[in-house]
């Protein structure tokens, strides 16, 4: 290579020294700022009492945690909060994918909120089964409510543990409740048994249904619609009118078939457009008669009652089984008898039995080292 600096004909050329290497690191990046400490128990209290919405999504944040210290937290949290819940009405909104569940609660909620108070969305996100990832997209579809200063609303993933989101669920509700939230919304995945979960925390459980889509037979299926205390039909609007009332009719001869619901208050059925804000008022009038009905009638209070009652089985159920499987001793044994099952030198029912006497032998002799055993 030719370095003309070195030639004699350009003696008077002066070469400068290059460039040093530039440092892998902006020296001029600002360092991170401090992670914010850890709220007390009563700093949380004091937030959610006065309606911060930023203190409240931290306490939601601490009660979806898997950590044990960030559940023993939450747990004081919630216990505090405890005397100012109560106070709301809960309405599940189901139905299948795409029949407008998001669109209207965009509408829906808007009409509550025009009557005054405040509202609080939940909406359970299913996730992948692969990647147990979940889009959260659902607060996109509430572009008018989502921007309302008397809103919150809070997508949650699915994990693929229906039971564990759905007791977070009914603690973020307690949460909403004691930060002045009087409606509360919880939208299901609207597939598998998220009805059922959903069912047994609200108050009012809404039926989504179609018409035109040659689903309206598996709509009338025992297990959504026994739950259902009010069906409306979406998108009633245009050409679709007809097959609305039609479908609204069929639902209307199917709810004859079932028998009377523990209330024994009678479902309606409602046809409606979420897109065109059409027949909503309607809709909500419906939702107040039921809750004028069973509070007339005690059923109100009856049903929070054993529904508290469910959850407190219920959260035993779950730690009684985390804390079984939690066990190294268990989940050893747990590998071997799986072997001696699959090699069909043991049967399924006799290995569970062996597993179940090592765990009781274990209590016994106070060798458990799961976290929730004293």
């Amino acid at each position: 290579m030719e370095h003309p600096e070195n030639n004699p004909d350009y003696r008077g050329l002066q070469v400068n020294s290059g460039v040093s290497s530039q440092p892998t690191v902006n020296p001029y990046r600002r360092a991170h700022a401090r992670r914010r400490p850890q709220l007390t128990a009563g700093e949380y209290v004091e937030g959610i009492l006065k309606g911060n919405v930023s203190v409240l999504g931290q306490a939601v944040t601490l009660v979806e945690s898997t950590a044990e210290a960030h559940q023993a937290l939450a747990q004081e949290v919630i216990e505090k909060c405890l005397p100012y819940t109560g106070n709301s009405r809960r309405i599940g909104i189901t139905g299948v994918p795409g029949a407008g569940k998001s669109t209207s609660i965009d509408v829906f909620g808007l009409h509550v909120l025009r009557q005054g108070g405040k509202l609080a969305v939940l909406a359970i996100d299913p996730s992948s089964e692969r990647t147990k990832g979940s889009i959260l997209g659902d607060k996109t579809r509430m572009e008018k409510l989502s921007q309302h200063p008397d809103a919150f609303i809070r997508p949650s993933p699915s994990a693929g543990s229906l039971g564990g989101v759905a007791r977070k669920t009914r603690e973020t509700i307690m949460l909403c409740e004691a930060a002045g939230y009087n409606n509360i919304f919880v939208e299901t995945v609207g597939v598998g048994q998220s009805e059922t979960a959903v069912h047994s925390m609200v108050d009012f459980f809404l039926l989504i249904q179609l018409a035109g889509t040659g689903d309206e037979l598996q709509g009338i299926k025992r297990g959504i619609m026994e739950m259902a205390d009010g069906i409306v039909i979406n998108k009633a609007d245009g050409d679709n009118v007809d097959r609305a009332n039609l479908a609204a009719a069929q639902f209307r001869n199917a709810l004859h078939l079932f028998p009377p619901t523990p209330s024994k208050w009678v479902p309606e059925v409602i046809c409606y457009s979420g897109y065109y804000e059409l027949n909503i008022d309607k809709v909500w009038d419906m939702i107040d008669r039921y809750f004028e009905y069973v509070k007339r009638t005690g059923y109100f209070q009856r049903k929070r009652n054993e529904q508290a009652k469910y959850w407190m089985l219920e959260t035993i159920n779950e730690r009684l089984r985390h804390d079984f499987y939690s066990l190294p001793e268990i989940r050893a044994l747990l590998e071997q008898k799986e072997l001696r099952v699959l090699n069909n030198e043991q049967s399924s029912f006799t290995a569970a039995q062996d597993v179940l006497d090592r765990y009781y032998t274990l209590l016994r002799k106070d060798e458990c080292r799961c976290p929730g055993y004293r």
